[in-house]
C-alpha cells in the first residue's frame, strides 16, 4: 500500500483545501475549508463562477449574506464528492462575540439545509477563543457540530472538551514555525522532526489527555508542513492534509506504522484540569507560543475575509 493508504488504516483522512476538483482522486472522508482557501479557490476561473451564482441570488443584500452564501456554496460543492462532512467558517471578525458567532453560524446552518444538505454533513469553524468555545457550547446544544480551530495549547482543548465540541483542529505547522523562529540560528531541524516536532508534540499531549479520560471529542491535526509530521501522527483521530502533501503521500510506499496507540494514552500519567473563565484566560496567557498563534491566526483570517468582502463589492 502506499503511505496514504497505510495512514487510513488508522486515521481518517481529511483533505484541507476549498478546490473540489482536486479532492476525488485522493478518496479522503471529509473536507476542511477556511477563508483563506475559499479566497484561493475563487482565483480559479472555474471555481469564481460560485461566486457569480452567490451574487445573482443575494441581490440587494448585504456583503456578509453573500461571503455565507459563497461559502455554502463552496461546501454543497464539494460534498458531492466526499462522504462525510465539511466545516465552514464563521467569519474571524467574530472571534471574541459569542452570540454574534451563534447567528451567524445559524446562518451558515440554514443555508445549507435550504440548499438539501443535513446539519450532521456539516462543522461550523470557531476560533477557539473563550467567546468562540461558548459560542459552540450553545451551538452543540443546538444539534450543530463544531470544529474549534486556532488551537495551539492544551488549555484550549481542555475547554473545548468541557464545552462538548463534536471535533478540535490543533495546528501542527504554525506551532512549528513559531518555535523555529524562535530559536533563530539555534533551530536544529533533524532534532525537532518526526516526533520530537514541537507541534506533533503538542497535538499528541492534547490526543492522549482525551483518551486518558474517555473524551468524546475528536482530534484532527491540521496545518501541516510536511509529510514528516503527517506520519509522527499516525493513529490521530483525523488529519486535515493540503492536497499537495496528500499527492506526496500517495506516491510514496515507504512503510507508514501507527504512532498514536490509545492503550499506551489510557496508561499514560495524566493529571485532568479544569478551567473557569479566569483561569483559562491566564493558562492561554501564560503560553507565549499559544496566545501569539492565536492571536495572529485571527488575525491572517480577519484579513483574508476582508479580501473576500472586497471581492464581493468588486463584483457587484
Amino acid at each position: 500500500m502506499n503511505q496514504l493508504d497505510q495512514l487510513r488504516q488508522y486515521t481518517t483522512v481529511v483533505a484541507d483545501t476549498a478546490d473540489f476538483t482536486q479532492i476525488g482522486r485522493f478518496a479522503p472522508r471529509d473536507a476542511t475549508t477556511n477563508p483563506s482557501l475559499i479566497l484561493r479557490a475563487l482565483q480559479q476561473a472555474d471555481h469564481a463562477r460560485l461566486l457569480d451564482e452567490a451574487l445573482a441570488r443575494c441581490k440587494g443584500k448585504p456583503v456578509d449574506a453573500v461571503v455565507d452564501t459563497v461559502l455554502v456554496r463552496f461546501g454543497v460543492e464539494i460534498l458531492k464528492v466526499v462522504p462525510g462532512r465539511v466545516s465552514t467558517e464563521v467569519d474571524a471578525r467574530l472571534s471574541f462575540d459569542t452570540a454574534a458567532t451563534i447567528a451567524r453560524a445559524h446562518r451558515l446552518v440554514a443555508l445549507y439545509e435550504r440548499a438539501g444538505v443535513a446539519r450532521e454533513r456539516v462543522l461550523i469553524k470557531v476560533a477557539a477563543t473563550w467567546e468562540g468555545i461558548q459560542a459552540a457550547r450553545a451551538l452543540e446544544h443546538d444539534g450543530i457540530g463544531c470544529n474549534l480551530t486556532l488551537l495551539f495549547s492544551l488549555a484550549q482543548a481542555v475547554a473545548c472538551a468541557d464545552a462538548g465540541v463534536t471535533l478540535i483542529s490543533p495546528f501542527v505547522g504554525r506551532i512549528y514555525d513559531w518555535h523555529k523562529a524562535a530559536a533563530g540560528a539555534a533551530w536544529d531541524e533533524a532534532a525537532h522532526a518526526g516526533a520530537n516536532d514541537p507541534g506533533v508534540r503538542t497535538v499528541e499531549r492534547i490526543w492522549t489527555y482525551y483518551k486518558h479520560f474517555d473524551v468524546a471529542t475528536e482530534v484532527m491535526g491540521a496545518s501541516f508542513r510536511n509529510v514528516g509530521q503527517v506520519a509522527a501522527l499516525a493513529g490521530c483521530d483525523l488529519l486535515t492534509i493540503a492536497p499537495e502533501l496528500l499527492a506526496q503521500l500517495q506516491a510514496s510506499d515507504a512503510p507508514l506504522p501507527r504512532r498514536l496507540d490509545p492503550e499506551a494514552a489510557r496508561r499514560a500519567p495524566v493529571h485532568a484540569l479544569t478551567y473557569n473563565e479566569p483561569a483559562w484566560r491566564w493558562a492561554l496567557n501564560a503560553d507565549e507560543m499559544a496566545c501569539a498563534k492565536l492571536a495572529e491566526g485571527i488575525r491572517l483570517f480577519a484579513a483574508d475575509a476582508a479580501r473576500l468582502d472586497a471581492m464581493v463589492e468588486a463584483r457587484r
